[in-house]
């Protein structure tokens, strides 16, 4: 157990449910807790809290406008069987945060239990999350679930990616893993408002065919719930993506904000669509530099 920031390790937890604070209680692989304010134009940790195979390392700023990047570290390695991790991280208002990872996320080989992997994240009034996490490879025989839960503020503003990978197989097959399942809940104002969830089964269905990934090998998933979000925005990221070598979709949710998918056959593929569409959004709704987050 490690607290960088003397005794306050507890605070993110408050207005848990029942079964979260159960979740609480139990025995996790690796816990995180983070909780960032704003102080004098700047973003700064209120409390920093982590254990076992998840660790952060020390924060820093990229740009003039006092946002601050945390990067995500699992020890270990990867996930394996029955492995269970638990992020809660709470911005307060005005917080700006991008969180990433250092590296991939591994699943390997999962047998008598899944890998799993909870987040919760608690935006305020006038916050920033851009949680741009590297992607997931999942390997033969790997089952992975996860579920992220963000109880935002209708004044904040989410931007999300996810990409799934396959991992290399010894017969040379893409998808060689059992099962991949994440969820994703956002909450405005404590009701549920949007539910983004997508489940490959490869042993149950062939999802490298027409009508499930359309013949191509990688997935990406990118969420962004702003008030700031508008046709223009929408338009404009479209015209932005519509000549890479992809397929995609780009929807509008049911509350302010913007949800695309990405298809494509490499990871670089939907990394550089993320990067270009993150990138636009910084500069024109926050007036904030691009970033390069990717370590390789």
């Amino acid at each position: 157990m490690k607290s960088l920031t003397g005794s306050k390790t507890t605070s993110c937890f408050k207005g848990l449910s029942d079964m979260e604070v159960l979740d609480r209680n139990r025995a996790w692989t690796g816990e995180l807790q983070l909780e960032l304010s704003q102080k004098q134009n700047r973003t700064v940790s209120e409390n920093v809290f982590f254990e076992g195979a998840f660790k952060v390392m020390q924060p820093i700023y990229l740009d003039h406008t006092g946002q601050l990047t945390y990067y995500l570290l699992n020890p270990g390695g990867g996930y394996l069987g029955g492995d269970t991790y638990s992020m809660d991280i709470r911005l307060n208002e005005e917080a700006y945060a991008i969180l990433t990872t250092q590296s991939a996320t591994k699943v390997y080989k999962t047998p008598g239990d899944h890998a799993y992997q909870y987040g919760r994240f608690s935006l305020g009034p006038g916050s920033l999350l851009e949680y741009t996490p590297d992607p997931l490879i999942v390997y033969r025989e790997g089952v992975y679930q996860q579920h992220q839960q963000f109880y935002m503020d209708p004044r904040a503003t989410l931007l999300s990616t996810d990409i799934i990978t396959p991992g290399w197989s010894p017969s040379g097959k893409h998808f060689s893993y059992d099962k991949v399942d994440v969820l994703n809940e956002v909450f405005i104002d404590g009701q549920l408002e949007v539910m983004d969830r997508f489940v490959l089964e490869p042993n149950k269905k062939n999802v490298a065919s027409y009508g499930h990934m359309e013949g191509y090998s990688h997935l990406g998933s990118m969420m962004m719930i702003s008030p700031f979000v508008t046709d223009g925005i929408i338009e404009s990221l479209h015209d932005l993506v519509d000549h890479k070598e992809i397929n995609f979709g780009l929807s509008r949710t049911p509350v302010p904000g913007l949800s695309l998918r990405v298809l494509a056959n490499r990871t670089q593929d939907i990394e550089e669509v993320f990067t270009a569409c993150q990138n636009y959004i910084r500069r024109t709704l926050f007036d904030a530099s691009p970033v390069f987050l990717r370590k390789y």
